[in-house]
Protein backbone atom coordinates (compact mmCIF):
# COMPACT_ATOMS: atom_id res chain seq x y z
CA UNK A 1 0.00 0.00 0.00
CA UNK A 2 2.66 2.03 0.96
CA UNK A 3 3.94 1.79 -2.67
CA UNK A 4 1.16 2.91 -4.49
CA UNK A 5 0.86 6.14 -1.86
CA UNK A 6 3.98 6.88 -3.76
CA UNK A 7 3.33 6.26 -7.01
CA UNK A 8 0.30 8.29 -6.38
CA UNK A 9 1.85 11.08 -5.23
CA UNK A 10 4.75 10.64 -7.64
CA UNK A 11 2.12 10.99 -10.69
CA UNK A 12 0.45 14.14 -9.00
CA UNK A 13 3.80 15.90 -8.76
CA UNK A 14 4.30 15.07 -12.52
CA UNK A 15 0.94 16.64 -13.82
CA UNK A 16 1.34 19.39 -11.24
CA UNK A 17 4.96 20.24 -12.88
CA UNK A 18 3.57 19.87 -16.52
CA UNK A 19 0.57 21.92 -15.66
CA UNK A 20 3.19 24.80 -13.64
CA UNK A 21 5.44 24.86 -17.20
CA UNK A 22 2.53 25.12 -19.19
CA UNK A 23 0.94 27.90 -17.38
CA UNK A 24 4.66 29.92 -17.57
CA UNK A 25 4.39 29.35 -21.18
CA UNK A 26 1.02 30.39 -21.39
CA UNK A 27 1.54 33.38 -19.65
CA UNK A 28 4.80 34.02 -21.59
CA UNK A 29 7.40 33.98 -19.08
CA UNK A 30 8.39 31.24 -20.83
CA UNK A 31 8.50 32.20 -24.35
CA UNK A 32 8.92 30.09 -27.72
CA UNK A 33 12.92 30.09 -27.43
CA UNK A 34 13.16 29.03 -23.79
CA UNK A 35 10.45 26.39 -24.62
CA UNK A 36 12.52 25.14 -27.61
CA UNK A 37 15.23 24.60 -25.10
CA UNK A 38 12.64 22.76 -22.60
CA UNK A 39 12.04 20.36 -25.58
CA UNK A 40 15.58 19.54 -25.83
CA UNK A 41 16.95 18.93 -22.32
CA UNK A 42 13.11 16.35 -22.89
CA UNK A 43 15.52 14.76 -25.53
CA UNK A 44 18.75 14.63 -23.72
CA UNK A 45 16.54 13.36 -20.28
CA UNK A 46 15.85 10.46 -22.46
CA UNK A 47 18.84 9.73 -24.08
CA UNK A 48 21.18 9.53 -20.77
CA UNK A 49 18.57 7.76 -18.92
CA UNK A 50 19.18 5.23 -21.61
CA UNK A 51 22.70 5.47 -21.32
CA UNK A 52 22.64 5.00 -17.58
CA UNK A 53 21.05 1.77 -17.91
CA UNK A 54 23.46 0.29 -20.13
CA UNK A 55 26.07 1.96 -17.95
CA UNK A 56 25.27 3.24 -14.67
CA UNK A 57 22.84 -0.07 -13.96
CA UNK A 58 24.55 -2.67 -16.23
CA UNK A 59 27.93 -1.39 -15.53
CA UNK A 60 29.16 -1.56 -19.24
CA UNK A 61 31.21 1.19 -20.54
CA UNK A 62 29.09 2.65 -23.65
CA UNK A 63 30.60 5.36 -25.74
CA UNK A 64 28.59 5.36 -28.92
CA UNK A 65 25.26 6.23 -27.73
CA UNK A 66 25.03 8.80 -30.89
CA UNK A 67 25.22 6.11 -33.42
CA UNK A 68 21.94 4.60 -31.84
CA UNK A 69 19.90 8.09 -31.74
CA UNK A 70 20.98 8.41 -35.42
CA UNK A 71 19.65 5.16 -36.19
CA UNK A 72 16.70 5.68 -34.61
CA UNK A 73 16.29 9.41 -36.26
CA UNK A 74 16.42 8.47 -40.26
CA UNK A 75 14.63 4.98 -39.82
CA UNK A 76 11.54 7.28 -37.89
CA UNK A 77 11.76 9.37 -40.61
CA UNK A 78 12.50 7.51 -43.75
CA UNK A 79 9.10 5.46 -42.37
CA UNK A 80 7.14 8.54 -41.07
CA UNK A 81 5.86 8.91 -44.48
CA UNK A 82 4.89 5.48 -45.15
CA UNK A 83 3.11 4.62 -41.92
CA UNK A 84 0.88 7.54 -42.58
CA UNK A 85 -0.21 6.31 -45.92
CA UNK A 86 -1.85 3.75 -43.92
CA UNK A 87 -4.07 6.43 -43.10
CA UNK A 88 -3.37 6.21 -39.60
CA UNK A 89 -3.52 10.11 -37.89
CA UNK A 90 -0.46 11.70 -37.65
CA UNK A 91 0.33 11.69 -33.99
CA UNK A 92 -0.31 7.58 -33.85
CA UNK A 93 1.94 7.43 -37.16
CA UNK A 94 4.44 9.36 -35.52
CA UNK A 95 4.45 6.86 -32.22
CA UNK A 96 4.64 3.59 -34.24
CA UNK A 97 7.23 5.90 -36.33
CA UNK A 98 9.32 6.63 -33.13
CA UNK A 99 8.82 2.79 -31.96
CA UNK A 100 10.32 1.00 -35.13
CA UNK A 101 13.38 3.26 -34.92
CA UNK A 102 13.54 2.48 -31.73
CA UNK A 103 12.98 -1.47 -32.38
CA UNK A 104 15.78 -0.63 -35.38
CA UNK A 105 18.26 0.63 -32.71
CA UNK A 106 17.83 -2.35 -30.56
CA UNK A 107 18.31 -4.75 -33.42
CA UNK A 108 21.60 -3.38 -34.61
CA UNK A 109 22.37 -3.21 -30.77
CA UNK A 110 21.61 -6.82 -30.12
CA UNK A 111 23.93 -7.48 -33.47
CA UNK A 112 26.51 -5.48 -31.89
CA UNK A 113 26.51 -6.74 -28.33
CA UNK A 114 27.04 -10.76 -29.09
CA UNK A 115 30.68 -9.88 -29.85
CA UNK A 116 31.38 -6.59 -28.09
CA UNK A 117 30.30 -7.69 -24.41
CA UNK A 118 32.51 -10.93 -24.16
CA UNK A 119 34.55 -7.61 -23.68
CA UNK A 120 35.08 -5.03 -20.45
CA UNK A 121 35.86 -1.79 -19.39
CA UNK A 122 37.64 0.53 -21.56
CA UNK A 123 37.52 -2.43 -24.69
CA UNK A 124 33.64 -2.28 -24.58
CA UNK A 125 33.79 1.35 -24.72
CA UNK A 126 36.29 1.30 -28.15
CA UNK A 127 33.85 -1.02 -29.42
CA UNK A 128 30.94 1.14 -29.32
CA UNK A 129 32.51 4.18 -29.82
CA UNK A 130 33.95 2.41 -32.93
CA UNK A 131 30.63 1.82 -34.16
CA UNK A 132 28.78 4.64 -33.24
CA UNK A 133 31.54 6.35 -36.11
CA UNK A 134 30.63 3.31 -38.54
CA UNK A 135 27.45 4.52 -38.63
CA UNK A 136 28.09 8.24 -38.80
CA UNK A 137 30.27 7.46 -41.70
CA UNK A 138 27.72 5.12 -43.38
CA UNK A 139 25.08 7.85 -43.40
CA UNK A 140 27.39 10.12 -44.69
CA UNK A 141 27.83 8.41 -47.84
CA UNK A 142 24.57 6.47 -48.25
CA UNK A 143 21.83 8.13 -50.93
CA UNK A 144 19.41 7.84 -49.26
CA UNK A 145 19.86 9.72 -46.36
CA UNK A 146 20.91 12.44 -48.02
CA UNK A 147 24.49 12.04 -47.56
CA UNK A 148 26.56 15.02 -46.02
CA UNK A 149 23.53 17.38 -46.63
CA UNK A 150 21.37 15.85 -44.42
CA UNK A 151 17.60 14.62 -44.50
CA UNK A 152 15.13 17.31 -44.59
CA UNK A 153 11.32 17.38 -44.72
CA UNK A 154 10.54 15.05 -41.65
CA UNK A 155 6.77 15.19 -41.37
CA UNK A 156 5.39 15.03 -37.82
CA UNK A 157 6.13 17.54 -35.19
CA UNK A 158 7.07 17.38 -31.47
CA UNK A 159 5.41 19.76 -29.16
CA UNK A 160 6.37 20.41 -25.71
CA UNK A 161 3.48 18.44 -24.44
CA UNK A 162 4.31 15.39 -26.76
CA UNK A 163 7.84 15.53 -25.62
CA UNK A 164 6.66 15.99 -21.70
CA UNK A 165 4.86 12.80 -22.39
CA UNK A 166 7.24 10.94 -23.96
CA UNK A 167 9.69 11.90 -21.48
CA UNK A 168 7.60 11.05 -18.53
CA UNK A 169 6.81 7.44 -20.21
CA UNK A 170 10.44 6.55 -20.61
CA UNK A 171 11.20 7.24 -17.19
CA UNK A 172 8.33 5.60 -16.08
CA UNK A 173 9.46 1.96 -18.00
CA UNK A 174 13.05 2.18 -17.19
CA UNK A 175 11.86 2.68 -13.04
CA UNK A 176 9.53 -0.42 -13.49
CA UNK A 177 12.00 -2.06 -14.76
CA UNK A 178 15.66 -1.47 -12.66
CA UNK A 179 12.71 -2.81 -9.83
CA UNK A 180 11.99 -5.57 -11.31
CA UNK A 181 13.27 -9.27 -11.34
CA UNK A 182 15.12 -8.29 -14.42
CA UNK A 183 16.55 -5.04 -12.73
CA UNK A 184 17.66 -6.53 -10.34
CA UNK A 185 19.92 -9.45 -12.01
CA UNK A 186 20.87 -6.50 -14.31
CA UNK A 187 22.45 -4.49 -11.31
CA UNK A 188 23.82 -7.91 -10.01
CA UNK A 189 25.80 -7.82 -13.11
CA UNK A 190 27.39 -4.62 -12.18
CA UNK A 191 28.29 -5.61 -8.67
CA UNK A 192 29.95 -8.74 -9.20
CA UNK A 193 29.42 -10.61 -12.55
CA UNK A 194 31.06 -13.56 -11.12
CA UNK A 195 28.91 -13.81 -8.17
CA UNK A 196 25.53 -13.37 -10.46
CA UNK A 197 26.37 -16.05 -12.59
CA UNK A 198 27.34 -18.19 -10.14
CA UNK A 199 23.65 -17.98 -8.23
CA UNK A 200 22.43 -19.02 -11.86
CA UNK A 201 22.16 -14.99 -13.53
CA UNK A 202 22.14 -15.86 -17.29
CA UNK A 203 24.59 -12.69 -17.59
CA UNK A 204 25.26 -13.43 -21.18
CA UNK A 205 21.24 -12.98 -21.88
CA UNK A 206 20.98 -9.62 -19.19
CA UNK A 207 24.07 -7.70 -20.73
CA UNK A 208 22.26 -8.25 -24.23
CA UNK A 209 19.00 -7.44 -23.06
CA UNK A 210 19.87 -4.46 -21.16
CA UNK A 211 22.63 -3.14 -23.89
CA UNK A 212 19.64 -3.21 -26.37
CA UNK A 213 16.60 -2.00 -24.14
CA UNK A 214 19.00 1.37 -23.75
CA UNK A 215 19.55 1.65 -27.86
CA UNK A 216 15.63 1.15 -27.95
CA UNK A 217 15.64 4.26 -25.99
CA UNK A 218 18.05 5.87 -27.88
CA UNK A 219 16.45 5.19 -30.66
CA UNK A 220 13.38 6.81 -29.66
CA UNK A 221 15.26 10.34 -28.54
CA UNK A 222 17.35 10.18 -31.70
CA UNK A 223 13.55 10.32 -33.67
CA UNK A 224 12.23 12.61 -31.39
CA UNK A 225 15.27 15.14 -32.31
CA UNK A 226 14.35 14.51 -35.95
CA UNK A 227 10.31 15.25 -35.49
CA UNK A 228 11.29 18.42 -33.37
CA UNK A 229 13.84 19.68 -35.90
CA UNK A 230 11.93 18.47 -39.00
CA UNK A 231 15.68 17.63 -40.44
CA UNK A 232 18.62 16.15 -38.99
CA UNK A 233 22.27 16.61 -39.74
CA UNK A 234 24.55 13.71 -39.82
CA UNK A 235 27.52 16.16 -38.26
CA UNK A 236 25.20 15.81 -35.34
CA UNK A 237 25.96 12.45 -34.30
CA UNK A 238 29.87 12.62 -33.41
CA UNK A 239 31.60 11.10 -30.78
CA UNK A 240 31.65 14.71 -28.73
CA UNK A 241 27.30 14.12 -28.59
CA UNK A 242 28.38 10.48 -27.26
CA UNK A 243 30.28 11.89 -24.87
CA UNK A 244 28.23 14.80 -23.76
CA UNK A 245 25.32 12.76 -23.12
CA UNK A 246 27.77 10.42 -20.67
CA UNK A 247 28.84 13.26 -19.05
CA UNK A 248 24.83 13.87 -17.83
CA UNK A 249 25.10 10.33 -16.80
CA UNK A 250 28.30 10.84 -14.75
CA UNK A 251 26.89 14.39 -13.37
CA UNK A 252 23.74 13.16 -12.22
CA UNK A 253 25.08 9.69 -10.52
CA UNK A 254 25.18 6.75 -12.25
CA UNK A 255 22.59 4.52 -11.20
CA UNK A 256 19.90 7.60 -10.71
CA UNK A 257 17.17 8.20 -13.04
CA UNK A 258 16.19 11.39 -11.26
CA UNK A 259 19.82 12.34 -10.81
CA UNK A 260 20.05 12.32 -14.74
CA UNK A 261 17.25 14.56 -15.10
CA UNK A 262 18.52 16.93 -12.69
CA UNK A 263 22.31 16.60 -14.60
CA UNK A 264 19.94 17.13 -18.11
CA UNK A 265 17.99 20.47 -16.58
CA UNK A 266 21.37 21.95 -15.46
CA UNK A 267 23.68 21.25 -18.37
CA UNK A 268 20.68 22.21 -20.81
CA UNK A 269 20.65 25.04 -19.07
CA UNK A 270 24.68 26.03 -19.13
CA UNK A 271 24.65 25.00 -22.74
CA UNK A 272 22.31 27.98 -23.36
CA UNK A 273 24.85 30.92 -22.00
CA UNK A 274 27.54 29.26 -23.35
CA UNK A 275 26.46 29.68 -26.61
CA UNK A 276 28.94 32.60 -27.13
CA UNK A 277 32.16 31.01 -26.24
CA UNK A 278 30.68 27.83 -27.86
CA UNK A 279 34.53 26.63 -28.54
CA UNK A 280 35.13 26.60 -24.99
CA UNK A 281 31.68 24.56 -23.83
CA UNK A 282 33.77 21.06 -24.08
CA UNK A 283 36.31 22.96 -21.82
CA UNK A 284 34.34 23.91 -19.34
CA UNK A 285 32.03 20.42 -19.60
CA UNK A 286 35.62 19.05 -18.79
CA UNK A 287 36.50 21.35 -15.76
CA UNK A 288 32.65 20.54 -14.66
CA UNK A 289 33.38 17.11 -14.69
CA UNK A 290 36.62 16.82 -12.74
CA UNK A 291 35.39 18.99 -10.30
CA UNK A 292 32.60 16.72 -9.78
CA UNK A 293 34.80 14.10 -9.67
CA UNK A 294 36.95 15.15 -6.84
CA UNK A 295 34.54 16.69 -4.28
CA UNK A 296 31.18 14.23 -5.19
CA UNK A 297 32.52 11.31 -7.36
CA UNK A 298 29.31 9.67 -6.91
CA UNK A 299 27.40 12.26 -8.92
CA UNK A 300 24.70 14.88 -7.70
CA UNK A 301 22.57 12.18 -6.71
CA UNK A 302 24.60 9.15 -6.55
CA UNK A 303 22.52 5.87 -6.78
CA UNK A 304 19.39 7.45 -4.87
CA UNK A 305 16.34 8.38 -6.04
CA UNK A 306 14.41 12.25 -5.56
CA UNK A 307 10.83 11.14 -3.74
CA UNK A 308 7.98 13.64 -3.89
CA UNK A 309 6.91 12.06 -0.93
CA UNK A 310 9.72 11.99 0.67
CA UNK A 311 10.45 16.12 -0.50
CA UNK A 312 6.61 15.83 1.81
CA UNK A 313 7.62 14.17 4.57
CA UNK A 314 10.93 16.09 5.21
CA UNK A 315 8.91 19.30 4.51
CA UNK A 316 6.68 18.07 7.40
CA UNK A 317 8.73 17.26 9.89
CA UNK A 318 10.99 20.56 9.01
CA UNK A 319 8.45 22.93 9.49
CA UNK A 320 6.10 21.07 12.11
CA UNK A 321 6.18 22.49 15.58
CA UNK A 322 7.53 20.08 17.91
CA UNK A 323 4.91 18.58 20.65
CA UNK A 324 5.57 19.05 24.55
CA UNK A 325 6.44 15.36 25.14
CA UNK A 326 8.91 16.09 22.05
CA UNK A 327 10.50 19.28 23.88
CA UNK A 328 10.54 17.15 26.94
Amino acid sequence: MKKWQEYGVTLIGVILLYFILFLLMATGIINGYLKGVLVLIGINIVAAASLNLATGYLGQLALGHAGFMAIGAYTAGLLMEMIKGFGLPVDVALVVALIIGGLMAAFLAVLIGIPALRLRGDYLGIVTLGFGEIIRIAIFNLEFTGGARGFRGYPGSINFTKMYIIVAIVLTMLFLLIRSRHGRAIVSIREDEIAAEAVGVPTTFYKIFGFATSAFFAGIAGGALAFYQRMIDPKKFTFMYSVEIFIIVVLGGMGSLTGTVAAAVVLGILNEFLHVIDQWRLVIYSLLLIIMMIFRPEGLLGNREFSFIGLIRWLIKRFKKPTQEEVR
